[in-house]
This record gives structure tokens, sequence and C-alpha cells, in this order.
């Protein structure tokens, strides 16, 4: 894959250069800053861009609007953006901007899971090949925030485990393996959980983790 990196962290960045150019990726820039990299995706037109959500000047969410800008100017380019914390209204942000850029692969995980190097790299091949990829602690924090009188509460606790896991982007065969159960065995949960949940079936994984997200935030 082509990918750009964006981070004003230097050893982030370049550890993030190392890593995917080990990987069998090529790099094809690296920059510190929300402009640059609006800037680089233009220019080289990735596969997919890795962008820290902070960046220069502010440090707040500068890296997250350059991402959305990129996505307006290049639409349906893949955008994986790394956070040191948990902001579920980043998420949500991330999400908008399928709908104003055409689809096209997002993700939004914290920097811790860049460690977990294999999980890291199927994210971003995820992502480049046009899925979403939502770290399992903004699906937590959505869970956490359902109201006490939702449908969540019907389901069964391994229903609960693959709605997580739908909700990461995993496909049905990719949560099978997660849960060493049989595809059928997914597909059969999945279609309780939209069942339950009043959600229609959707083929297509973006709409239905676009789908569970929504109910999760209702």
């Amino acid at each position: 894959m082509r990918v750009v990196i964006a981070d004003d962290a230097v050893l982030l960045r370049e550890g993030l250069v190392r890593l995917l150019t080990e990987s069998g990726h090529q790099v094809v820039a690296a920059v510190g800053d929300g402009d640059a990299l609006v800037e680089a995706v233009v220019t080289h037109r990735p596969d997919v861009s890795v962008v820290d959500v902070r960046m220069p000047p502010s440090h707040t969410d500068e890296g997250l609007r350059a991402a959305v800008e990129a996505r307006r100017l290049v639409p349906r380019t893949p955008v994986l953006v790394l956070s040191q914390y948990v902001e579920v209204s980043y998420a949500d942000d991330l999400l908008a901007s399928t709908g104003e850029a055409g689809g096209g692969g997002i993700g939004y995980l914290l920097k811790d899971r860049v460690a977990a190097i294999d999980e890291f790299l199927d994210a971003l091949a995820r992502v480049a090949g046009g899925g979403t990829v939502l770290d399992p602690e903004v699906v937590g924090q959505l869970l956490v925030r359902r109201r006490r009188d939702d449908p969540l509460r019907e389901l069964t606790p391994r229903e609960r485990e693959v709605l997580a896991l739908m909700a990461e982007g995993r496909s049905n065969t990719a949560i099978a393996r997660t849960l060493v159960v049989s595809d059928g065995a997914v597909e059969k949960h999945v279609g309780n959980i939209f069942t339950k949940l009043g959600l229609p079936p959707d083929a297509d994984q973006h709409r239905r983790v676009r789908a569970v997200l929504a109910h999760l935030r209702a």
C-alpha cells in the first residue's frame, strides 16, 4: 500500500514509517501538521493515510479536521485516525464525513493499538479496503451510555460480543475466527441482533457499522 503519515510527534511518525516500510508498504509522505496532510493526500492520492487527531497549532482536533478536509477534496480517500484518548465525538465527526465524501474507508483507533502490530496492520488494511474500524474502547463507551430501557438488554452475552465486533468493522468470517465458532453460528447471531434492535440486515459492511452505531448512540 501507498501510505501518508501525519503526526507531529517525530518518534511516533518515524516509528510508523519504519513499521510500514518493513511490512512491505511504501510511505509516500510523512508530515507533521494538518495543512501538509491535506497537500500530501491531494498530491499522492495514497491508498490510506494514518493521522494523529491532535496536531499544531492548538493540539486539539487539527488532524481530524484536516482528515475530513482531505476526504472532501479527494472523495473516498481512506483515513485511519489515531488518538491518545477516547473521544466519541471524534468518531462521530469521522463517520459523518463518509456521507459528505461518498463513503470510503475510515478508522478510529487509540495510539496504544499500534503496539499490537499485527492488529494495527490488519486494521490499516481493512480501512484501505474501504472498511470501517472503530476502537473497542469507543464501542464500549457507546454501550455504557445506553439508557436502561434499551433493547440491548434483550441480547444474550454472545450476541453482545458479536455486536461489539460488528461495530469494530469485523466481517462475519473474522468474528467467527475471533470467537472460535462457525460462520453459520455468527450469521445466526447477526440475524438475531438485527431483529432485536429493529435494524434491517445490510450486506454492505460500512453501512452495517453505521447502522449499529446509530442505534447505540440513540
